[in-house]
């Protein structure tokens, strides 16, 4: 009975000269062979270093170290990737001859439309029709626009907010807690109304596409669409993962920054999301605020894309390590599935309501006190200095302030003041800019403070406030100058 010798992997000759030295000078018992924990250390597995440090003569660990990260520094890829490139080729190797693959049935035209999705020249146009009518179309005209105009408008400011105020004011003798209740910053007139007719038709429409795009194995495929893009901001395809979920919520895109590679890619992607990400409820609100002015759009939409790449350029550029790679599992192309759809949009609808639906209610709490503590109208005034050096009625910079709170708070105020007829189109556009780049909201800094640290966080924060104010500066003088808007 003959036995099979083992199989040697073509690494690369330079690898496994390093491989090679490093087993020379491991001399400790394991359970691997020497030239096993060899390649772990080199792929940086942590328990095979551990073990090696522990085990080794400090002379001898101090010179594998000294190989592995000359290794890991002077490769112009991840050793992990051309370990695993290197495998995939043994393996196709080993299949070649005797494995036959066939295709059972023609391709249909779901298998057509996917692959011209990844083709730039279809994937293109195919990629605008989406945003077209799954964010313009469905989020922010029928939910930004219809929904909240009849739930808002109809429901809200014509029944419910003035008989909760007669209510309140007839069961309540207490001025001070009558205000924390209902009018201007009620907990019922402001943070609930906000909640539930601005802000709710708008993220439950986002959701909904959102499921629809995500069941249909679109996602992928535009992340593969768009990684040559992302390579020019120092990011790879995968970064249309966050930045997508960051249209729904920022706070939950900053999250799944964890999915991207190098912390070098999770710093840019996480300072993008803060500074030129506007969430799902934000978007439609801005969306519905200057869809009558198809100019005013083109006009935010442009200067706001413009800021994202020029700052991600910028990043890609001035912070240290190599650019990052891409490789991605692609799911075929499918009709997305009623039930599948419907369970993703209301789980994040309950989501929704558990933890953003309070954070409304607090925010009316925490202005109900900056209010009758003179806190509030102090750090709105310095806010309204802001407003005017951008070219705005002072009350803008409330909307700051409340912008803070929640992103889509700020927007919501933008509503209030169209309705009372503050803001020309010009303060609009520029109000929507300098609000869509202004610092992220306090979820979303708390989240950044999490994954980042508190001095990088303040950081982020701080340059999206610089950033937003030179911004709508820059923007406001160009289009007094050139009478645009």
């Amino acid at each position: 009975m003959s036995t099979q010798p083992p199989l040697e992997l073509p690494y690369p000759k330079w690898l496994t000269a390093r491989v090679a030295e490093i087993a020379r000078y491991i001399q400790g018992r394991y359970s691997f062979s020497r030239r096993c924990i060899a390649l772990l250390a080199l792929a940086g597995d942590e328990d095979a270093l551990q073990l090696l440090q522990q085990r080794e003569h400090p002379t001898n660990w101090e010179s594998i170290r000294a190989i592995v990260n000359e290794t890991r520094r002077s490769c112009p890829q991840p050793v992990t990737y051309i370990m695993a490139a290197s495998r995939q080729k043994a393996a196709a190797a080993l299949l070649d001859g005797v494995l036959q693959t066939h295709r059972p049935q023609p391709e249909t035209w779901l298998d057509v439309l996917g692959r011209l999705t990844m083709q730039p020249p279809a994937g293109i146009p195919i990629l605008i029709l989406v945003l077209y009518f799954a964010l313009y179309r469905f989020v922010g005209v029928l939910g930004a626009g219809t929904l909240v105009d009849y739930i808002e408008g109809t429901i809200f400011q014509t029944y419910l907010n003035p008989w909760f105020t007669d209510l309140v004011c007839q069961l309540v003798p207490w001025p001070l807690i009558q205000d924390l209740l209902v009018h201007e910053y009620g907990i019922i007139t402001l943070g609930l109304r906000y909640a539930i007719a601005i802000i709710l038709p708008i993220v439950g429409c986002f959701f909904l596409a959102f499921s629809l795009i995500e069941d249909s194995g679109y996602l992928p495929r535009l992340a593969l669409l768009t990684d040559r893009a992302f390579k020019f901001l120092g990011l790879s395809g995968r970064a249309i993962i966050p930045f997508t979920l960051g249209l729904g919520c920022t706070t939950v895109g900053t999250l799944v920054t964890r999915t991207l590679e190098t912390a070098r890619e999770r710093v840019i992607a996480t300072m993008l999301l803060a500074l030129a990400i506007p969430c799902s409820a934000q978007l439609g609100l801005i969306l519905s605020l200057l869809s009558g002015n198809r100019t005013a759009l083109i006009i935010w939409a442009g200067f706001v894309l413009l800021v994202f790449v020029l700052v991600g350029s910028l990043l890609a550029r001035i912070l240290p390590g190599e650019g990052p790679l891409f490789y991605l599992e692609v799911p075929p192309l499918r009709i997305p599935q009623l039930e599948n759809v419907l369970t993703k949009t209301i789980t994040r609808m309950q989501w929704y309501f558990f933890e953003v639906v309070p954070l409304f209610v607090l925010a009316s709490v925490v202005i109900w006190l900056g209010t009758h503590t003179g806190l509030f109208k102090s750090v709105a005034a310095r806010s309204e200095f802001l407003a005017v050096c951008l070219g705005l009625p002072a009350e803008v910079g409330a909307v700051f302030l409340l912008g803070f709170f929640r992103r889509d708070y700020g927007a919501a105020g933008l509503y209030d003041l169209i309705a009372q007829g503050l803001l020309s189109t010009r303060q609009l556009t520029v109000a929507a800019v300098a609000l869509t780049l202004f610092v992220p909201c306090l979820a979303q800094f708390a989240v950044m403070v999490k994954e980042h640290g508190f001095y990088t966080a303040f950081a982020m924060a701080a340059f999206t406030v610089l950033c937003a104010f030179s911004a709508g500066v820059c923007l406001n003088r160009v289009l007094i100058l050139l009478g645009l808007v």
